[in-house]
């Protein structure tokens, strides 16, 4: 029998045995190969949830994943037996208000793998085996399974990047150099931003956000005023990436903006309070980014191309019996960047 990883509680994961499924009229089934340990899983994991959302029943993790296919349902073209897939958790019903405004990431019924927001929760992709939509599945020819499993993160860099709009000689600041943090500086270097500062208060992650390609790195665990030249004459640097979800950090990132500069939101911890004034008299856009859709195949696509090259955040992996330890790993800034789980080891 599969295996998937359930979450019960804080601290509280489990191995539970679950059906095979066969998959139905446009559906596959996929022998899954790898899957990335996110921010929330850790916040399941630690926490219990995060914010106001919480665990009320027990939930399968997990929604950074690539496998292969190995069943076929009726109807299902352009895949085959074989084909190694990066799956993609976004699935929109396609019908609800949001989608029809041509927003599926605000979907009100998304069925986003490994979430708590709503409930009955949506169950998650830590399995041995999956039953997806083949319209969640793209080929990843040329890719490693580890490559493929990164689609979702870096779907998630890039929708925050096309947020902020146009990149092409932009100054931009990200604070955060998490998996997601890394991931921006090399979508925003993509994009044609001219110079990208980073922040953190981790030694080890701001060493591999300079081998990302940012152009100055600060540490603002050892240097807490780092950002202060940046404040100078209201502030010089176009966009803000905030991905820590930490409210210092964004207070400190909103103090370095120019007039009229941009924040993007994407670190999820809670509620923060914002310096209004300071928003106000600086006239600056504070945008949210929320998950993605339109941008997984594209995460491939770049990928595959060598436009995007993600193996330097891959770290560690660990078979799935092994999730205490592969967890345990993922939770520790000093070793790790992005740890894996690793199917059928």
């Amino acid at each position: 029998m599969p295996h998937a990883l359930f979450a019960h509680a804080a601290r509280d994961l489990r191995l539970a045995e679950v059906p095979v499924e066969t998959p139905g009229t446009g559906q596959v089934r996929i022998a899954m190969q790898r899957g990335g340990i996110c921010g929330s899983d850790l916040h399941y994991y630690n926490h219990g949830g995060f914010g106001a959302v919480r665990l009320r029943e027990p939930m399968i993790l997990g929604h950074e994943v690539s496998g292969v296919v190995d069943a076929l349902g009726d109807g299902v073209d352009g895949l085959a037996v074989g084909d190694l897939v990066a799956v993609s958790p976004s699935r929109p019903c396609g019908a609800c208000t949001q989608c029809l405004r041509g927003l599926p990431n605000q979907c009100l019924n998304m069925r986003f793998y490994g979430s708590a927001m709503p409930f009955p929760h949506i169950q998650g992709a830590f399995r041995d085996t999956l039953v997806a939509d083949a319209s969640q599945c793209v080929p990843a020819h040329g890719l490693s399974a580890a490559q493929a499993a990164m689609a979702e993160p870096l779907a998630v860099a890039l929708h925050a990047v096309g947020r902020a709009g146009e990149m092409l000689g932009k100054r931009v600041l990200v604070t955060g150099c998490g998996p997601i943090g890394i991931l921006v500086i090399l979508a925003a270097r993509r994009a044609g931003a001219a110079e990208i500062i980073a922040t953190d208060i981790a030694a080890p992650v701001l060493d591999i956000a300079r081998r990302a390609g940012a152009d100055i790195t600060l540490n603002t665990a050892t240097h807490p005023e780092a950002l202060l030249p940046y404040t100078l004459d209201k502030g010089c640097l176009d966009v803000l990436f905030e991905c820590s979800g930490a409210q210092a950090a964004l207070v400190a990132g909103i103090g370095a903006l120019r007039p009229r500069g941009q924040v993007i939101q994407l670190g999820l911890s809670g509620d923060m309070s914002l310096p209004m004034m300071q928003i106000t008299a600086k006239e600056l856009s504070i945008n949210g980014s929320f998950r993605f859709h339109a941008a997984f195949p594209l995460a491939v696509q770049m990928m595959q191309q060598g436009l995007i090259d993600v193996t330097p955040l891959l770290t560690h992996s660990y078979p799935l019996a092994e999730f205490a330890a592969a967890f345990a790993m993922a939770g520790d800034r000093a070793q790790a960047m992005k740890v894996q789980l690793v199917f059928g080891a």
